[in-house]
């Protein structure tokens, strides 16, 4: 996985939720399960079947959330220079549309401001807009398999 950058205060959000997740969270989990088992029957217990699977999205996020503040890149936001990287935000036209993302983790903006639409820097627009700066026009290849044009209108460091 490749380094993501996170704000300090995102990075203390997710380890609190990891901490969490780790602890109550499972305990939760399995407090259900216990409770699921005495009433009888696996096969059929419908409460049971749905403690197992929240456990299992309950571990998949602790592993989701554990290789995320591993590999962070802690920090302010990049400088003020005008260049894509991640901490930034593009705002752009594509396809006749203007559209404005952020350069970085998904996670980084759960809860804060998830109106921002997100974009990790190893995504195809990703990948394509790095190191741009305002002015350039690059290329993508969408996931449709067309190739999508890019005109990136302003580059400003995430503050949130």
């Amino acid at each position: 996985m490749t380094e993501t950058w996170l704000t300090q205060e995102s990075y203390d959000r997710l380890s609190a939720e990891l901490e969490h997740l780790k602890t109550e969270g499972r305990a939760e989990i399995v407090e259900r399960i216990e409770a699921a088992r005495e009433e009888g029957d696996l096969k059929e217990n419908g409460g049971y079947h749905a403690a197992r699977d929240e456990q299992s999205k309950l571990e998949a996020r602790i592993a989701q959330l554990t290789e995320l503040l591993r590999d962070a890149q802690v920090g302010e936001a990049p400088a003020d220079d005008g260049i894509v990287e991640p901490g930034m935000v593009v705002h752009a036209e594509i396809a006749g549309r203007n559209l404005t993302f952020l350069v970085g983790a998904r996670e980084a903006m759960r809860g804060v401001n998830e109106d921002l639409e997100v974009f990790s820097e190893t995504s195809p627009i990703g990948q394509a807009v790095m190191g741009h700066t305002a002015g350039d026009t690059v290329t993508y290849d969408a996931p449709s398999g067309k190739v999508m044009e890019v005109k990136i209108t302003e580059v400003k460091p995430y503050h949130n």
